[in-house]
């Protein structure tokens, strides 16, 4: 259960780390490019320990298909960014493909 959480964390700084990226315009502000610099190392970091457990194939699936949805549903938020009918549909496939994984795949059960 703790690598899902370590897999969570993971995902979750690197959508931090991503949203920061945006706002740190191409590193030419300071605390959005330290703020990038600490997601994306606590990302790999507790991606690493997650390697421990869950197949990478399995664990980068998730962290791909959320990680898109995330900043995606961010740029949607925070940024403006306008969703048409296909990106909405095409997320909808990502979170099913992550359901399906992680009810029906015997590979991600370590």
């Amino acid at each position: 259960m703790k690598n899902w959480l370590f897999l969570f964390i993971a995902i979750f700084a690197e959508v931090a780390g991503t949203t920061a990226l945006k706002s740190s315009a191409g590193f030419t502000k300071l605390w959005p490019s330290l703020l990038v610099i600490i997601s994306y190392s606590v990302a790999f970091y507790f991606l690493s320990l997650t390697l421990k457990a869950i197949p990478v194939g399995i664990a980068y699936a998730i962290w791909a298909g959320l990680g898109i949805v995330l900043i995606t549903l961010i740029g949607w938020i925070v940024y403006n960014q306008k969703l048409d009918v296909a990106s909405i549909v095409g997320m909808g496939l990502i979170v099913a493909g992550v359901l399906v994984i992680n009810i029906f795949s015997k590979s991600s059960l370590h």
